[in-house]
């Protein structure tokens, strides 16, 4: 069974959606028995970093999703549960979950193209990736793929081992992060369409060991 956690930061029902269409047994839980009982944890979430901290330790859930990594179990996370992975974030300057070394930094409010031409922030819509080095979740995707993104914070790693995929948007960002049995990816699978599912179905099928490491 899958455990995705809730800890009240939104679009949970479309990530269930997804996990349940590749033929997936979830619950999507603030139980901290069944999240101990899973065989593996999708951490997503939508919305700000300050709220979805004080919900993570108000409902026991930062101990619980620690634990389910130091058990080894598969972690995915999605958008913000990817950003607040890190020690810190620039919005509501919360103090985040140190799982990674770094930081969550915002797009910069004038954000331009090479061209100088202005970018919406949030930066919203359909981008590729560049993957950096191998890793099973990844495995087998088409190099035209595109992924889906909705955000104006994107994730600031330390070490640059951590590294998997990049995007491009006026700035090379990092948009997807490995670790162990830790993966994490700032944009949307369960929204990408087909390469998304294929992260999905890679994910389900991952025993929690990394591919190669830079």
């Amino acid at each position: 069974m899958i455990a995705i956690i809730d800890y009240e930061a939104g679009n949970l029902t479309s990530v269930a959606r997804a996990v349940k269409s590749l033929g997936a047994d979830c619950r999507v839980t603030k139980d901290l028995g069944v999240i101990a009982g899973a065989e593996r944890v999708i951490f997503p979430g939508v919305g700000a970093a300050g709220a979805a901290m004080a919900s993570l330790r108000r409902l026991g859930l930062e101990a619980a999703l620690k634990n389910a990594l130091a058990a080894g179990k598969p972690v995915l996370g999605i958008c913000l549960g990817t950003q607040i992975i890190f020690e810190k974030s620039e919005e509501d300057l919360a103090a985040c979950l140190g799982i990674l070394s770094g930081a969550t930094v915002r797009f910069p409010v004038e954000h331009k193209d090479a061209a100088g031409q202005a970018l919406k922030v949030p930066h919203m819509g359909w981008n590729g990736v560049t993957w950096r080095r191998p890793h099973p979740v990844f495995a087998g995707l088409p190099a035209e793929a595109e992924f889906y993104f909705v955000h104006s914070y994107y994730p600031a790693p330390a070490e640059a081992a951590d590294v998997v995929g990049t995007t491009e948007y006026g700035l090379t960002f990092v948009s997807a992060v490995a670790r162990a049995n830790l993966v994490a990816v700032q944009f949307h699978p369960e929204k990408s369409g087909r390469p998304g599912l294929k992260i999905l179905a890679n994910f389900l099928a991952w025993d929690g060991k990394e591919g190669t490491r830079a």
